[in-house]
């Protein structure tokens, strides 16, 4: 079960990794079409869906990331007045809800995409199939099943997901991929 964790992983972290680029890219897009617009005058309307678009990416790639390292919200003052069998409860409800909403994601994404598919919706831009964007949502939505649902298998089992949050506030997250300093 250890291995299929690291796997899933390095498929996130690496999802995170092209979310950080597309982040880079939006905002030198932004940058561009603000230089545009306003230093040389000749705006640029494409730029504004590309951001868009770019923005889309970032969430659905970087949610898995987020996820395995459990940096959503989190109530750490209830947390940390509960016990440690109700904390895994609380932990174990939060993946299983985590995993249902990805599952619905990636079913709506992949009816989307075949939609789109199906009737050959273009963007605004010349060349560029609408269902290439759709297409993030189910990619996103597939990494972050796989992230939940390995974090719910690994609690049932009575074992702590890589970076499961500390009881105590004073100490860290484990995360048995990180390098050692």
């Amino acid at each position: 079960m250890r291995q299929l964790e690291r796997a899933i992983a390095y498929l996130a972290r690496f999802a995170g990794a092209v979310g950080g680029v597309l982040t880079l890219s939006c905002v030198a897009l932004v940058g561009y079409a603000v230089g545009m617009r306003y230093l040389l005058g000749q705006p640029e309307p494409w730029t504004d869906k590309v951001a868009g678009w770019l923005v889309v990416g970032v969430v659905m790639l970087a949610s898995p990331e987020a996820q395995r390292r459990f940096e959503h919200i989190g109530v750490d003052i209830a947390r940390n007045r509960l016990g440690p069998r109700l904390v895994r409860v609380v932990h174990l409800i939060g993946t299983l809800s985590v995993t249902l909403v990805a599952a619905l994601l990636l079913q709506a994404g992949i009816e989307m995409v075949e939609f789109s598919r199906m009737v050959g919706i273009m963007t605004d831009l010349e060349g560029v199939p609408v269902w290439w964007i759709q297409a993030l949502m189910p990619v996103g939505a597939t990494l972050l099943l796989l992230v939940a649902a390995c974090q719910s298998l690994l609690l049932l089992m009575g074992a702590e997901p890589a970076h499961l949050p500390a009881q105590d506030n004073d100490e860290m997250p484990r995360d048995p991929l990180a390098r050692a300093e």
